[in-house]
């Protein structure tokens, strides 16, 4: 299908994930809609890839209540930006990708003044506040979710609702074959490598990164040659991650921009809850998931979150064939525990990449951006 239109495009991504889904659609659309003029608010990706940011949301960036308030008058100006750039550039179709609440109150504004509005990234209903769904409805013209086990959710309430597939099923591949991205990282094969994935956000390297720096040291001593590797995301400064970094006795080599390949490296991997926990299992990789809020996040959270699991790997399994590790469970001693089985013991290794071979049949066979394409084509035709 091609658009010979002119045709504008407003994107709303608050996080790390959303900016390379957003950067990643537009660039799908550009080869359908050769006059797609694209704006709003997302992150170095989505600038990269030709998409006029009035607002950086690395800034906004956040996760957890506590952090939210602290952060809240820097939402709010982003918010009302998004809203004045709304009614000025007055656009053809506005995608919110994930960051739920900010969103939800976008695409609120959005719908009152007559803008069409597709959610991509469906907020996660069947984990808590499935209340919810029906005001979603009220304020979006459509939703595309990235699971199939989502669609009844809104099915249920009849808001228009599409599968659309996981983006990251197509997306995580990496640039090189296995030993050249060993050589290309200077690590050697026959010693043990070692993923630290801590997060795209300021705070989760905060609350993560030194404990994973500790529980490496640990597995110095048990694994004198192991080697420590860490992609670091776009959204993250040299500043931040070197200032944890430079306190530690392990040596830790840093890689930007190729995650992939730094994953597809790894004998195992310690990561932070998230799409890094599916982009690690798509690769067949055994990890071990850790994560770690402010305690009145983490209490508020235990009374609203309804799932068993928060790792995507165990969710989309039905049960915990990765281990987690939340809260005061994610110490030093019991991470280094945890991926020294995964180094050892065989049969825990074989087993974990077998269930993670499941996960990513279950996501289906790819082909996410363009569906997601399609549907946005599908729209804007309407």
């Amino acid at each position: 299908m091609r658009l010979n239109l002119s045709v504008k495009i407003c994107f709303s991504a608050g996080e790390s994930s959303g900016d390379s889904h957003a950067a990643n659609l537009y660039l799908e659309l550009k080869k359908h809609v050769p006059k797609l003029n694209a704006v709003g608010m997302g992150g170095a990706k989505m600038s990269q890839a030709g998409i006029s940011l009035c607002y950086d949301s690395s800034q906004i960036a956040v996760i957890g209540v506590v952090e939210i308030i602290k952060h809240y008058f820097e939402i709010r100006r982003a918010l009302k930006k998004m809203q004045e750039l709304l009614l000025n550039e007055k656009p053809d179709l506005l995608i919110c990708i994930d960051y739920k609440e900010f969103n939800f109150q976008l695409a609120k504004f959005a719908k009152r003044n007559g803008i069409k509005v597709l959610f991509y990234v469906s907020p996660q209903v069947w984990a808590w506040r499935k209340n919810r769904v029906k005001k979603y409805g009220e304020v979006i013209d459509m939703m595309a979710v990235i699971f199939p086990f989502e669609t009844p959710y809104y099915e249920a309430e009849n808001v228009p609702v599409r599968y659309v597939g996981h983006p990251s099923v197509d997306k995580v591949v990496p640039k090189f074959t296995k030993p050249e991205a060993l050589q290309n990282f200077s690590l050697n094969a026959e010693c043990p490598i070692i993923g630290l994935v801590a997060g795209s956000r300021a705070n989760e390297i905060k609350r993560l990164l030194p404990v994973m720096l500790q529980a490496a040291e640990r597995l110095k001593i048990d694994f004198p040659n192991a080697q420590f590797i860490l992609p670091q995301a776009d959204s993250l400064s040299d500043n931040l991650i070197q200032s944890y970094l430079k306190h530690s006795n392990i040596n830790v080599t840093v890689i930007k921009n190729q995650p992939y390949d730094v994953m597809q490296c790894c004998n195992a991997i310690m990561t932070c809850s998230g799409t890094a926990t599916l982009e690690i299992a798509l690769l067949g990789i055994p990890m071990v998931i850790c994560y770690r809020l402010n305690l009145l996040t983490y209490q508020l959270g235990k009374w609203l979150v309804k799932t068993r699991f928060i790792g995507l790997p165990n969710i989309i399994f039905g049960e915990q064939i990765v281990r987690e590790l939340i809260q005061d469970d994610a110490t030093a001693e019991n991470l280094a525990n945890e991926i020294k089985r995964l180094l050892t013991d065989s049969e825990a290794i074989q087993n974990c990449r077998a269930d993670l071979e499941i996960v990513r049949e279950k996501l289906g066979k790819g082909g996410g951006i363009q569906n997601i394409a399609a549907l946005v084509l599908e729209m804007l035709q309407r």
